[in-house]
Order: C-alpha cells, then sequence, then structure tokens
C-alpha cells in the first residue's frame, strides 16, 4: 500500500471509530458532571442489555446471509486464543506474585470483551456483516469467557464462609443472557425461513437503533479512573494480554483456520476489545478484587481508542 492509501486508510478508520469513543465520552463526562440522575446509568445499562442489544442481534441475524459464513473456522479462531492466553495466565501465576483474588481479576481482564463496544465497533466499520459476524463471536466468546471466569474465581478466591458455586451457578447464567439467547433466536427465525417479520422486524430494528448510543454512553458512566494506578502493573499487564497478545493470537489462528479477509478482520476487531463492565459484577459477587477489575476495564477503554485503529490499519 502506498504511503497515500496508507494515509487514507487510516483516516477512514479513525473517523469510523470516534463516533464510537466519543459516545463513551459522553457517558463519562454526563455521569460527572450529575447531569443526569444516579439512578439512570443502572437504569439505562439494564435497558440495553436485556431489551435494545438482543433485539439488534435478533433482527441482524434473522436476515443475515448466514450461509456465507464458514462457523467452524470463525469459531476455532476466536476460542483458540482465548484459551491459549488462559493457560499463559495460569502457568505465569507463580511468576506474577499476587493473592488469589488479585489473580482472578487479572485473568479476567486478560480475556473478557466489552461486546456493547464491539457491536458498535464492528458495525461502523463493516456495516451489517460485521454486526453477523459479531454475534457469531459472542455465541463463541461470551460462554466460553464465562466459564473460565467463574471457573479461576472458584479455583482462587477462598470461600467466605459458605459453600463454593458449583457448576450449576456457571452454566446457568450463560444459558440465559440475553446477549447469547439473541442469535439464537434470530439464526432460528433465519433458518426456518421466516426471516424478519412484518410488524415485529421493525419494531426490533426500531429498538436496536437505540442500543449503540444507550450502550456506549452507560461503558462511559461506568469508568473509574481512580482505580487504575493503585495496581498499575496488573492493570499494564492485563491490558497488554487483552489489547495485543490476545488479538495477534487471534490473527494468527485467522490465517491459520482460513478465514477470509472481512471475517478476520472481524475476529481481530472482538478479540481487541476492552474489558466487559460484567467482570467487575462478576468479582464483586464471588470475591475477588474488585477495585483492580475496576482500574482493568477503565484502562482497556482508554487504550483501546489507540490500539483498536492500529490494529485495523495493520490488517488493512
Amino acid at each position: 500500500m502506498s504511503k497515500h492509501g496508507r494515509s487514507a486508510a487510516m483516516t477512514a478508520i479513525v473517523l469510523s471509530l470516534a463516533p464510537v469513543f466519543l459516545l463513551i465520552v459522553a457517558g463519562s463526562v454526563m455521569k460527572r458532571a450529575r447531569w443526569l440522575p444516579e439512578a439512570f446509568w443502572p437504569a439505562a445499562e439494564k435497558l440495553t442489555y436485556y431489551v435494545l442489544f438482543p433485539a439488534l442481534l435478533v433482527e441482524n441475524t434473522a436476515k443475515a446471509a448466514l450461509g456465507d459464513i464458514a462457523i467452524g473456522p470463525m469459531a476455532a479462531a476466536l476460542i483458540v486464543p482465548i484459551l491459549a492466553v488462559a493457560g499463559l495466565v495460569l502457568l505465569a501465576r507463580p511468576l506474577i506474585g499476587t493473592d488469589g483474588p488479585s489473580f482472578t481479576s487479572l485473568f479476567q481482564g486478560s480475556m473478557r470483551p466489552n461486546t456493547y463496544v464491539g457491536i458498535a465497533g464492528a458495525f461502523a466499520m463493516f456495516g451489517e456483516p460485521g454486526l453477523t459476524l459479531t454475534a457469531l463471536a459472542i455465541v463463541c466468546c461470551v460462554p466460553t469467557v464465562n466459564v473460565l471466569g467463574v471457573a479461576a474465581l472458584i479455583r482462587f478466591v477462598p470461600p467466605a464462609g459458605g459453600p463454593r458455586p458449583g457448576w450449576r451457578a456457571i452454566v446457568l447464567p450463560v444459558l440465559r443472557n440475553p446477549l447469547i439467547v439473541a442469535p439464537f433466536i434470530g439464526a432460528l427465525l433465519n433458518a426456518s425461513g421466516v426471516g424478519s417479520p412484518p410488524v415485529i422486524g421493525p419494531f426490533l430494528d426500531i429498538l436496536g437503533k437505540a442500543a449503540l448510543p444507550v450502550g456506549l454512553m452507560a461503558v462511559g458512566a461506568g469508568l473509574d479512573f481512580a482505580a487504575v494506578r493503585p495496581a498499575g502493573r496488573l492493570v499494564a499487564a492485563a491490558s497488554a494480554l487483552k489489547l495485543l497478545a490476545l488479538p495477534a493470537l487471534t490473527f494468527a489462528a485467522g490465517r491459520l483456520f482460513g478465514l477470509d479477509a472481512l471475517a478476520l478482520s472481524a475476529a481481530v476487531l472482538y478479540a481487541a476489545l476492552p474489558v466487559s463492565a460484567s467482570s467487575y459484577v462478576l468479582a464483586r459477587q464471588m470475591g475477588g478484587n474488585a477495585p483492580l477489575m475496576a482500574g482493568i476495564i477503565t484502562a482497556t477503554t482508554i487504550a483501546a481508542a489507540l490500539t483498536l485503529p492500529a490494529i485495523l490499519m495493520f490488517l488493512a
């Protein structure tokens, strides 16, 4: 690619992703300025999680050309790198030298993607086909990282007086996750030939249009800048693993499994996402180091504004 071509590609990438991060900034500013009541933000996140994003995913998957996607290779290219990073972090635990709760936050921070940013970024960069591939990535990756994250918390956090949660406590929340259920519903509508139903389809489409702005502003409202500095070493390690190592391994796996250019770009983009706020909730509920988790989420979200365009430029 010529110098002019590289410059044009970088400009296009930055301009596509800039609205995504500006919405995150807007949410952060509004939260800190107390422009909206404090109770608004948990309600907005709940609405996005249970209604708006599922509507977007059902409608998109119902009308997508799923037959054009190499589902097996895409799934392998997404899941194998996650397992590799998890194994690397487990092997490095003796060298990390931290307690169990902090280790579990590092472990979660090395792999859990922020689906809200992923959906918005894929749609901004690749349109409807990118959104369909991201729905597949959600189905593959969210159960994987949930099971790994909960298993690590069960293994490395001492029980607080009560019994350790069993595997039922791991599997059932995954099966009930609306961001996983929604693509399956859309795929069933697609496979049955119904596609996007009259009335219901446009209704879901209107709901889905609200998902990206509300969800991204909720991400910004959840950032905790004060939590970044106290555990700088672990925050830096998690950020490097999540934003650099995991996308690099996903790129290698995607090439190995023969993904086409769009699927490879969507897979690497999904792997390069900042860490999900749900990891903070899980750490708080199961005895992980929640302040460290908040720092990792904030640091990766800020850093992703730089790393995502650079990674996409490499792919271009």
